[in-house]
């Protein structure tokens, strides 16, 4: 009878835990998608062909080279994802990966555009919502609650499932912010 308590009392501790993980990293976040026009940032960026995964490598990347050899910080990374990775196969997934250039960094926009792939995010209405962001877990916890949303929600208004979708990690305000471009079926 003792054992049966031990065993009952560590498995509840576990599952305390295991929700409260849950829970920190965003797990019980209620997805809300609204539209909303936003757009207009200035992207420095590399193209990708294949998994997804070599994003946070390139964001990286990019983040240590501004910062680095341009003295420029960033404070926004992003990847912008064209392809269902349900539908098409991963060597063939196409992305865009980089960090987001501050308003107060402009200037040196002449000069990064003779080192990097910069171009202007366009500004339209797009579906957005937001996830948490504390870490990897965040993220991964975002694809498997956002994207199904977005998809419904995409369904039910008339949208394209499979348009293309921004993440924006938004470092100082903890967030992800996603951006689904509206496209008519």
């Amino acid at each position: 009878m003792k054992t049966i308590k031990i065993i009952l009392v560590v498995l509840a501790i576990l599952v305390i835990a295991l929700a409260g993980f849950y829970a920190y990293y965003g797990g019980f976040k209620k997805i809300n998608i609204s539209v909303s026009k936003t757009g207009g940032d200035i992207l420095i960026y590399e193209e990708i062909q294949g998994d997804y995964k070599q994003s946070g490598v390139i964001m990286d990347k990019i983040y240590y080279a501004l910062l680095n050899e341009d003295n420029i910080e960033t404070f926004k990374g992003f990847g912008l994802y064209f392809d269902n990775p349900q539908k098409v196969e991963k060597s063939k997934l196409r992305s865009e990966a980089g960090c987001i250039l501050e308003k107060k960094d402009i200037d040196k926009l002449p000069i990064l555009e003779n080192k990097y792939t910069v171009r202007t995010f366009p500004e339209k209405e797009y579906l957005i919502t937001e996830f948490p962001y504390k870490g990897k877990m965040s993220i991964f916890l975002g694809i498997m609650k956002v994207y199904p949303a977005l998809n419904k929600f995409s369904k039910l208004n008339g949208y394209k499932e499979d348009s293309p979708v921004m993440e924006l990690y938004d470092v100082p305000n903890n967030k992800i912010l996603y951006r689904k471009e509206m496209i008519k079926e």
